[in-house]
């Protein structure tokens, strides 16, 4: 099935890593990560990725697309006292990919 069109019903799974909790005692707010995540999430349902901006020049692998959705969200989230966030995403029950970016 390499290199012909197919599709896949990708699970994420986000890891949100830092020392500082804030004022309340929490390391995020958990409305701002859903909202984004959902963001992210919406940005690629339905999408072939090889017709996405992102993928251009790029094998649509499980990899690139951790890394992709891991800066994404990244980008968006306002938290200050995160260190580090990874992404996994699932491809099917054995097939994964991790990428985490340091903050």
């Amino acid at each position: 099935m390499e290199n012909k069109l197919h599709a896949h019903h990708y699970r994420i799974e986000v890891w949100l890593e830092g020392t500082v909790l804030d004022q309340h005692g929490y390391l995020v707010d958990i409305v701002d990560i859903e909202n984004n995540l959902e963001a992210l999430v919406t940005r690629f349902r339905d999408q072939t990725l090889n017709d996405l901006p992102e993928f251009v020049g790029l094998n649509p692998s499980i990899e690139h697309f951790a890394r992709i959705c891991c800066q994404a969200f990244v980008a968006r989230i306002q938290a200050g006292n995160i260190t580090a966030v990874s992404v996994k995403i699932w491809e099917n029950e054995i097939a994964w990919a991790v990428f985490r970016e340091e903050r």
